[in-house]
This record gives structure tokens, C-alpha cells and sequence, in this order.
């Protein structure tokens, strides 16, 4: 039997967020509208902190006492697999200003997301290293945007998981999608390929066009009002602050710019 997660809490907002994960990463679900009868097909119920002890599962996650309502998914969908330790797991990333991760357990796909900036890989692989524990995890990252990649390797360096660079080059989709899929696929693809190990932090050497690069985007994330300044850029490109965090720097610092 094919087992799917429940949906069930009279919290509407909750209700809300929680179905929003769900169809965004395209997971089957049901909603429930009695506490007290979950269908056999049921692996797992998604509901409130306050609800958990009125549902008659022992399968029951709480989706609003985590991070966030995806962290609560993954441990539901891990409760439907019913592994609690894997003997190998990949993490694969393609680098780039909105990466893409993907996690495999065993061969098996198990999930694949986007992020919306490089500084966000951190916070969410050092999420996956604690929800899929694995005899052993490598992570691997395309060769692309060097120095994006080498941003992203130097943060990921302090988990002390073994880290290798995979040659990207046939790795993107020829079919027609949406880039957050494209580079979501990219990643599961880079997941499973291997690839030269990293043993040491990497150098990061920004260009005038990376520089250039990150001024463009501090204007079209202002809408044309700010552009931060160089010496601003470089702290970006070197993963000292965020893009947003820069932006913010600037617009109390001078008055705005337009270009």
C-alpha cells in the first residue's frame, strides 16, 4: 500500500501554509476531517502543537514547532518511508544566484528544492545533515559559477562531511521548465554523479563583471533607486553579507541614487 500524509487542524493558517508546501513540492496528501479516524493509507498527520495529543495516530508531527512548515514535511515524509538511517546520502547543489539542492538516500530521489540566495544553502543543508542521518553523506556541488561555488564550499567545509566538485555540463534539462525545476533537476543530477574531492578552503577572487554583476542586482532589488557600492559588492561576493543585507547597509548610509 502506497501510504500518503494527512492534513488535519482547525487552525485555518496553518491549514493554509501547510497545503501550500504540499502542492508547491507536488505531495500527495488528504485532508482530514475527524481526529479520531485515520485511514490505513495515512503514513503520517500534519497538524498543530495544540491538536497532536487529540489525534488517534501514533504518527503525528506537529507542523508548527519547527523552523518551518517544509522542515515538518520532511519529517513526515521520512515517518511514511520509515528509515531511520541510510547508508549513504548525497547532497547535491548547482550553484548559481538561486541554487538548487536535492537530497538522495540510497538511490532514492528524496527531495529537490530552490533557494533564492547562495547564503541560504547553509542554513538548509546543515537542516537536511540532521534529518537524514546516513552512515556515511557526501556532498556534491556543479562546477559552475566558481565563485558562488566556492563561496557556498567554504561555508559547507566546517560540517566535516567529504565535499566534491561534479562537472555540471550535462546535467540541465533539455526540456522545457521553470528555472526553479531546472535548477532543482540540475541538482538531483548532480547528486548522483561523483566527483573530485575538495580538501581545503577554496580562493575567491571576484571579477569586475562579478562586481558589475551584483550592482545590477542591487538595482533591480531597489528598482533602480540604490546601487551599492563597490567595496559593498566585494563584502557581497565574498559571502560577508547578503544582497538584501547589503541593500540595507547602503539605503541608511547615503541618500537614494537614481540611475
Amino acid at each position: 500500500m502506497i501510504r500518503t500524509v494527512g492534513v488535519c487542524t482547525k487552525d485555518f493558517s496553518l491549514y493554509h501554509d501547510v497545503l501550500q508546501v504540499l502542492k508547491r513540492r507536488g505531495i500527495a496528501y488528504v485532508s482530514l476531517a475527524s481526529s479520531q479516524h485515520i485511514p490505513s493509507s495515512v503514513g503520517a498527520v500534519l497538524t498543530s502543537h495544540q491538536e497532536m495529543h487529540d489525534i488517534k495516530s501514533s504518527k503525528t508531527i506537529a507542523a508548527d514547532a519547527y523552523d518551518s512548515v517544509d522542515h515538518a514535511v520532511d519529517l513526515a515524509l521520512q515517518m511514511i518511508i520509515g528509515k531511520d538511517l541510510y547508508s549513504k546520502v548525497y547532497i547535491g547543489i548547482d550553484p548559481g544566484e538561486r541554487c538548487g539542492i536535492a537530497v538522495v538516500g540510497d538511490d532514492i530521489l528524496l527531495q529537490k528544492t530552490q533557494v533564492d540566495a547562495p547564503e541560504d544553502v547553509f542554513p538548509l543543508v546543515k537542516r537536511f545533515l540532521r534529518e537524514y542521518a546516513a552512515r556515511e553523506t557526501i556532498i556534491r556541488i556543479g562546477h559552475g559559477s566558481p565563485l558562488i561555488r566556492n563561496r557556498i564550499i567554504n561555508q559547507l567545509i566546517q560540517f566535516g562531511r567529504p565535499i566534491e566538485i561534479v562537472d555540471e555540463t550535462k546535467t540541465t534539462s533539455a526540456h522545457p521548465a521553470k528555472r526553479k525545476d531546472k535548477d532543482s533537476e540540475a541538482a538531483a543530477a548532480i547528486a548522483f554523479l561523483s566527483g573530485g574531492t575538495v580538501r581545503r578552503k577554496l580562493p575567491l577572487k571576484p571579477t569586475k563583471g562579478a562586481v558589475r554583476d551584483i550592482q545590477r542586482h542591487s538595482r533591480q532589488l531597489t528598482e533602480g533607486k540604490y546601487s551599492i557600492s563597490e567595496k559593498t559588492a566585494l563584502a557581497v561576493l565574498h559571502g560577508n553579507l547578503s544582497l538584501k543585507e547589503a541593500v540595507e547597509k547602503e539605503k541608511h548610509g547615503k541618500k537614494p541614487k537614481r540611475l
